[in-house]
């Protein structure tokens, strides 16, 4: 299947690729970004991928045979620190590439059921082998937590008007397919907000919502951020690509918060090396900044246009 990476090129810059250095894809997906890290690497190169997702392991198992410097885990990236441990690789990592949208494949597949315009089963997950459907959850979870999660994860403001519509409709017939529920939403949309944006499906939100729980994407965002630090080598880069404001908001304070300039009085009698030192508890990433996708780009490929690049560096000091 043809896919478009977004922010390819930008992507692969921002990880400033040492030709001989390891590196991790933590979102194999269909594999764009894997192909061209694998392009800027010598036959001493190494690059690592992951993904829970078993379609897009298989294809990288393919290329496993292909090419002896890459090798693919079937796991979600909030395992990485154990994956990496077991092949004695922590702290030589010279970059890690996050991006965290969904999978073209994802979407197009309407047996996987991530898509509001394809009809199939209400499933969403990530990895199908394991946990519940949406299907499962929306049958049984509460009105209460129904609304919290659209709340939450999609910043619905209708969220309660439409929990009360899915609760009623769960009674009349089982929301089992995507068709179902995403008219379930539109129509309660639609009826109380009649000047509803038409540009934007009025069961965008919502589908973001309860794929996000489902999957815990943003639980596994935290966890995995939390790690790069023991992963990472000194100078080694994190290279985030975000999709919607959560996820951004997430990376972003993250690196503010561990890139922050500390202050201190004029004239102190430490060097600039012994105050990384000093300061290692607060000081322990360089931000490097955002990329967001040209105008160009997001022409040729439609789920750019709400992409934002965030990458930092590893200090060598700390």
């Amino acid at each position: 299947m043809h896919h478009n990476s977004v922010l390819l090129h930008e992507a692969i810059n921002a990880l400033n690729i040492n030709p001989s250095g390891i590196y991790i894809d933590g979102t194999f997906g269909l594999g764009g970004h894997s192909h061209y890290i694998l392009s800027k690497l010598t036959s001493h190169g190494r690059l690592i991928a992951m993904d829970r997702d078993w379609s897009a392991v298989n294809i990288g198992e393919v290329l496993t045979k292909q090419d002896g410097r890459f090798s693919i885990i079937h796991a979600p990236f909030s395992k990485m620190l154990r994956c990496i441990y077991n092949m004695n690789l922590v702290g030589l990592i010279n970059g890690i590439l996050l991006d965290l949208g969904v999978c073209e494949s994802q979407l197009t597949d309407s047996s996987r059921g991530f898509s509001f315009m394809r009809d199939g089963p209400l499933d969403m997950r990530m990895d199908n082998s394991v946990g519940q459907s949406a299907y499962e959850w929306i049958a049984k979870a509460s009105q209460k937590d129904i609304e919290w999660v659209l709340r939450t994860f999609g910043e619905e403001k209708l969220s309660k008007k439409i929990a009360r519509s899915i609760v009623l409709k769960r009674e009349v017939y089982p929301i089992d397919r995507t068709s179902a529920l995403s008219e379930i939403i539109s129509d309660t949309v639609l009826y109380y907000n009649n000047r509803y944006n038409r540009r934007k499906h009025p069961a965008t939100r919502s589908f973001l919502a309860i794929r996000i729980y489902i999957n815990e994407e943003l639980v596994e965002i935290m966890k995995i951020l939390q790690d790069v630090f023991k992963l990472l080598a000194p100078g080694g880069r994190l290279v985030v690509i975000s999709f919607n404001s959560l996820e951004d908001r997430i990376v972003k304070k993250f690196i503010n918060q561990y890139s922050r300039v500390f202050a201190y009085p004029p004239k102190i009698p430490l060097t600039h090396t012994q105050l990384l030192h000093k300061y290692s508890g607060t000081m322990k990433f360089k931000n490097l900044g955002k990329i967001k996708p040209t105008v160009l780009e997001i022409k040729k490929n439609i789920r750019a246009r709400s992409a934002i690049l965030r990458y930092a560096e590893k200090l060598i000091y700390m």
